[in-house]
């Protein structure tokens, strides 16, 4: 798969899916699958065993992976794309709206 645009801690959009519309931080990336965890998108329900962690067990609620397709890099509160060039002799990755230097 091409480089990974999303990186942990980055604000994205969800714009396909069952949570299409919704803004949150990602918490977790998988670039081997390209997929992601966003916070508060795809909530899914996990039946667990009781643990040292957790005495009860139970139904637990928890983020599931998404593809990153189905995301897009929010900048300065508007979704765009995401694009990687070279300044000053370093790779670094800018919005293709704007043309800003994201880091």
């Amino acid at each position: 798969m091409a480089t990974m645009k999303i990186k942990n801690g980055d604000t994205v959009k969800v714009i396909a899916g069952k949570d299409v519309g919704v803004e949150g931080k990602v918490i977790d990336v998988d670039k081997k699958n390209g997929k992601l965890k966003v916070e508060g998108v795809n909530i899914v329900k996990k039946h667990t065993k009781p643990s040292v962690a957790n005495q009860n067990g139970g139904i637990v609620e928890q983020e599931a992976f998404i593809d990153a397709s189905n995301v897009m890099f929010v900048h300065n509160g508007k979704p765009t794309r995401v694009g990687f060039k070279f300044v000053n002799d370093k790779k670094v990755r800018y919005d293709k709206k704007t043309g800003d230097v994201i880091d």
